[in-house]
């Protein structure tokens, strides 16, 4: 064996190192080439029977790192969600050993059943609308689509197909994907749970990052279940930084359900990810930052304890709490309450030293007699100082907090929290937007607070791939934020665009309440044009096994088949098939054509085999710019 190895330029030069003039034979690499023999053909992963412990050749107790490895890590799922996939057995594409298949996979799809909807209702599909005015104003090229886009299809493969148009524009993506529950859509008969889950959420997670800007951010909702591993999996993800776990209250404590769980889960995760410059919102110290405030401190004269000479000067003592900040707000002036005492180093904790200067204060820049409380000193750092200097005319006069003033609060605030109580909008969210959806649906105000934390405004992209029961679109419609969803489950789907179309027409439920919501605004809907999908509606459909027979016969001919699919053994066994029942029948041809073949790739467009329609050929080459001369 050795010496044919040797006879053979290209096994030589993969399977012998040179090492001082002598070929040693690299065993291990031989029996991995081996174990994985039978696989190379069907496309299937190197780690069918065991798990990876390497990281580009080298092993983990190589690299000083932590890193989350499974079986199919590896490897591309396409990971199909619909109805009529919910329990199939799941291809897992090796990125090496299948490279020509994860190309075809992954290739842009052909558009179809494009409309529009606005005020007036659904309308014929006219053409992608790219605002050049607009698009200046976000840096973004001209020729930029500036259509709010509902898509119907796999999200992997419509990611894949939205890239080139979208990639490095879009300002934020929250995804709600299946949590992996065992009673959630992710419905695979796999052994591999946990490593399906993972390659599914690694493979849309990868391609969602390219779609980020520079200062982009990705939020994705998880509970317990999966949040160790989920946060391991985009540590592990490059170009993304780890900015913070938010934890949502989502439902009451004291609920009467479900009393024969061992612990009352109330709480789920918001996992946020960003990109090099992104730079989050701040909790102001007034609530609009926009707007033109004043601070003044107003000392109560009945507060006053005692009065003394210091240096010349009368300086008067004060209790502790007897005094008012005043906020000046737009003219207005107001009460701002702030915790804690004003203090200075020299005097306790309870009581505040203010300097009277009396009628030559200002002239003479004097002070300088207290100074404010540096953090981590006992108090609250709150005061109010002078500077001495005979030649100052400005002055360091005002109130100070921890030793800055307290004008630059107002600009600079406190860090976000990374907890929030949405317990009530949870459990009354089930009828928001006009549309009845009782498990899992985010309320709109949860969506708000994200835009609020990611500093969004109305010239931004969101990108949404898990679109369910349309929150994010419903709350991007409403701020006239530009939205991208997509939803492969037609139920889902169905209250989207309900949802959508109510929000044009004005609903008033929550949000729009608040935000005083008037209606107006458009989307354009499109699916992905579907190929193996056609057989499997006229399977369904059949009702007599005659039927059954003439679709095998164009199945034969047309339809991408599953790999380890042998039409001649088929034809062979015909006769077990007819003894079948209608159902039997029906499951075993579906069973036979591939699923990750159900779209048709853009390369096709032309091809007549596909039967595609005029209208499907303009929406395609109007979104993806292709010149058809």
């Amino acid at each position: 064996m050795i010496e044919l190895l040797l006879d053979n330029k290209e096994l030589k030069e993969k399977f012998f190192i040179e090492i001082k003039g002598s070929l040693v034979f690299n065993q291990n690499l031989f029996v991995q080439f081996l174990e994985q023999k039978n696989y190379m053909n069907d496309s299937y992963t190197q780690y069918k029977n065991k798990v990876g412990l390497t990281i580009n050749g080298k092993y983990l107790k190589q690299r000083n790192e932590i890193a989350l490895v499974w079986p199919f890590k590896d490897c591309i799922l396409e990971g199909g969600q619909s109805r009529e996939e919910d329990k199939r057995e799941e291809i897992f594409f090796n990125e090496i050993l299948a490279q020509e298949e994860i190309t075809q996979l992954l290739e842009p799809k052909v558009l179809t059943n494009a409309k529009i909807f606005d005020k007036d209702g659904e309308h014929k599909f006219k053409g992608f609308t790219r605002d050049a005015e607009l698009n200046k104003k976000r840096g973004l090229p001209e020729n930029t689509i500036t259509d709010n886009l509902i898509i119907k299809g796999n999200n992997l493969l419509a990611l894949h197909s939205l890239k080139k148009e979208f990639a490095g524009k879009v300002k934020l993506i929250y995804i709600d994907p299946p949590y992996n529950t065992g009673n959630d859509s992710f419905k695979y008969n796999d052994s591999f749970n946990e490593s399906t889950w993972l390659t599914f959420m690694k493979n849309r997670i990868e391609v969602a990052k390219k779609f980020l800007k520079d200062d982009g951010v990705i939020y994705v909702s998880c509970d317990d279940n999966e949040l160790a591993q989920l946060k391991l999996l985009m540590d592990n993800i490059d170009g993304f930084n780890y900015e913070s776990i938010f934890h949502i209250k989502v439902r009451h404590e004291n609920r009467i359900l479900r009393q024969d769980n061992r612990y009352q889960k109330v709480m789920e995760h918001l996992l946020c990810y960003s990109k090099n410059k992104y730079n989050p919102s701040r909790i102001y110290l007034n609530k609009d930052k926009n707007k033109d405030y004043q601070y003044n401190i107003n000392i109560k004269e009945k507060a006053i304890a005692y009065a003394e000479m210091i240096n010349g000067y009368e300086v008067k003592i004060y209790k502790r709490n007897d005094y008012e900040i005043i906020k000046k707000e737009n003219s207005q002036f107001k009460k701002y309450n702030i915790r804690g005492s004003l203090i200075t180093q020299s005097g306790s904790a309870s009581e505040f030293y203010e300097l009277y200067l009396r009628k030559r204060k200002q002239q003479d820049g004097l002070g300088a007699l207290y100074q404010v409380m540096k953090m981590g000193e006992k108090g609250d750092g709150i005061g109010y100082r002078f500077i001495r200097h005979p030649f100052n005319t400005k002055g360091e006069n005002g109130f100070y907090y921890q030793g800055k003033p307290i004008k630059q609060i107002k600009d600079k605030g406190n860090p976000v929290p990374n907890y929030y109580d949405f317990e009530i909008e949870f459990n009354n969210s089930s009828n928001e937007g006009g549309v009845k959806f009782k498990n899992g649906k985010k309320p709109e105000n949860f969506i708000k607070k994200i835009f609020e934390i990611s500093n969004l405004s109305n010239t931004d992209i969101v990108l949404d791939f898990h679109l369910g029961s349309g929150s994010t679109a419903g709350t991007c419609h409403k701020f006239g934020i530009q939205y991208i969803g997509i939803e492969q489950m037609s139920s889902q789907l169905e209250l989207s665009i309900k949802r959508l179309v109510n929000a044009i027409k004005g609903e008033q439920t929550k949000l729009s309440k608040a935000v005083n919501w008037q209606g107006g605004g458009s989307f354009t809907y499109f699916e992905l044009k579907k190929y193996n999908q056609i057989f499997i509606d006229e399977i369904e459909e059949a009702k007599y096994s005659l039927v059954l027979f003439e679709i095998w016969e164009q199945m034969k001919s047309k339809s991408f088949l599953n790999y380890n699919v042998d039409i001649k053994k088929q034809e062979a066994h015909i006769e077990d098939f007819k003894r079948l029942k209608l159902k039997e029948q029906k499951e075993h041809l579906i069973e036979l054509l591939d699923k990750n073949q159900l779209y048709v790739n853009i390369s096709s467009i032309n091809d007549d085999d596909f039967l595609l329609s005029e209208e499907e050929k303009q929406v395609s080459e109007d979104f993806y710019q292709i010149n058809r001369d």
